[in-house]
């Protein structure tokens, strides 16, 4: 039974990332010229700090020299976080972004702009934000209901610790 390259790449750097208490997000593995580019994307609750992300980077250029897992030729290694507008597809996503403003397409047609206030097994408790003066309203969205989401960006969002205060 034959792997992808995807795969095999999975199998070798997860014990890499979860040993730093991070989630490995996705593996991309495109070609840039004559080199390949390998992107690992990882993420945890807390986020990702800069520092994680190198130190990481060093432990999986080593591994994969170790290995024959990107062939003889030359490539480029890229570790980093998910971008802001990466679409929230785990429910360990949503997770992360309670407290964020998402946009929600659902399956049934039609779009939500929401903040999410709880994520459990099944869907989101939401505040959709008022308009021309009227008040928020709750709405739960369970995760059958959508389609694609994705966090809105927020410039004068109020951070959780502010809230918490």
């Amino acid at each position: 039974m034959s792997t992808t390259p995807n795969e095999r790449l999975r199998g070798l750097l997860e014990p890499l990332v979860h040993a730093k208490d991070l989630d490995l997000e996705e593996i991309e593995l495109s070609r840039a010229g004559r080199r390949g580019l390998l992107r690992v994307i990882v993420d945890s609750d807390e986020g990702v700090e800069l520092d994680t992300c190198a130190e990481l980077s060093r432990e999986i250029s080593e591994k994969l020299d170790e290995t024959d897992a990107m062939g003889e030729g030359e490539y480029v290694l890229e570790v980093s976080s998910p971008g802001a507008e990466r679409p929230l597809t785990e429910p360990r996503h949503y997770v992360r972004a309670t407290g964020r403003l998402v946009k929600l397409q659902l399956t049934e047609g039609g779009e939500l702009v929401t903040r999410i206030l709880a994520v459990d097994e099944d869907g989101l408790d939401t505040e959709v934000p008022g308009v021309k003066g009227r008040k928020a309203t709750a709405r739960r969205v369970e995760f059958a209901q959508i389609a694609k989401a994705r966090v809105e960006i927020e410039f004068s969002r109020k951070d959780k610790k502010e809230e918490e205060a």
